[in-house]
């Protein structure tokens, strides 16, 4: 997909590596996690679901402190924006999407009446924090809610590529398009209305989840559609095949897990496959609505 280079000055970055390496304990079992943990990082990813406080609750304890031993990031600490997109391919390559993003949603956040605020995106390396508690590799790239923020740990994509045959510069692009898709969510009010249901039904709570999810794929496929003088030839064709391998029931083949449908928080393959490409196909975000059969 070519993009064009981001504005450092239009950009909203936060860079957290280059502040020490962290390790992370789980449990008793006394293991660091690591993006080279992958069935951890997986489920956790995108099994758990995309509110982090919600997955930390879920894990029994959680420290962060300074590990040794590691190579130290390349970014110092109170890099510019344009300093930390620099510091590699991949976070010049998010950098790009984020202003593709943010040029893209702001008419359409605007045109209805909501006023559009840009998320931040802040990279880390292994871990960090979040408004919303620990940033974990573990958790591949999130959505937190409380303070606008996209956090990424660019070695996922590398996880993606090697570990989840997900390569490709689309495939990165869809991944950070998803998350943008929570922040849209969150701007139009459907993120607390969605986690305020699911605290008064938490029977539903794993079926709403999936579908925000869902939504979130199909924000992303009309990003795509709106940039489709962007468009190389395989992009397409690379989003739908990561849509495919991050369904829940791929991943829970791939951990040895048997499929269970009541357990899906993000949606099958088939499901993020339909979403992604109803976006892309239509280049409308009012087909994006995976809740209109609840409001009948």
């Amino acid at each position: 997909m070519r993009l064009d280079d981001f504005d450092p000055d239009a950009v909203n970055v936060e860079d957290q590596r280059g502040r020490g390496r962290f390790s992370v304990s789980m449990g008793g079992a006394g293991g660091k996690i690591g993006c080279g943990t992958i069935i951890i990082a997986l489920i956790g990813y995108f099994v758990f679901g995309i509110d982090p406080a919600q997955m930390i609750g879920g894990m029994e304890q959680v420290q962060v402190g300074q590990s040794a031993g590691l190579p130290a990031e390349t970014v110092q600490p109170g890099a510019t924006a344009a300093e930390s997109c620099a510091a590699n391919p991949m976070s010049r390559e998010t950098c790009n999407a984020l202003s593709s993003l943010n040029k893209t949603w702001q008419p359409i956040v605007a045109g209805s009446n909501i006023r559009f605020v840009a998320p931040k995106l802040v990279f880390y390396s292994q871990a960090g924090q979040s408004g919303c508690g620990a940033a974990q590799s573990a958790m591949g790239p999130f959505y937190c809610p409380s303070d606008n923020g996209i956090y990424i740990d660019t070695d996922f994509y590398t996880e993606m590529e090697q570990r989840m045959g997900a390569g490709g510069d689309f495939a990165r692009a869809y991944v950070m398009a998803h998350e943008y898709g929570h922040h849209i969510q969150t701007l139009t009010g459907l993120s607390d209305q969605v986690r305020s249901a699911q605290q008064q039904n938490s029977r539903q709570a794993n079926q709403l989840q999936v579908r925000m999810e869902l939504q979130a794929d199909c924000y992303a496929g009309v990003w795509a559609a709106k940039n489709r003088d962007r468009i190389e030839r395989g992009d397409m064709e690379e989003g739908l095949n990561a849509a495919h391998q991050i369904g829940d029931d791929t991943l829970r083949k791939a951990a040895g897990r048997r499929p269970v449908e009541e357990a899906f928080t993000h949606g099958s393959s088939a499901q993020r496959m339909e979403w992604l490409r109803k976006g892309m196909e239509s280049g409308d975000e009012n087909v994006c609505d995976t809740f209109a059969d609840l409001r009948r």
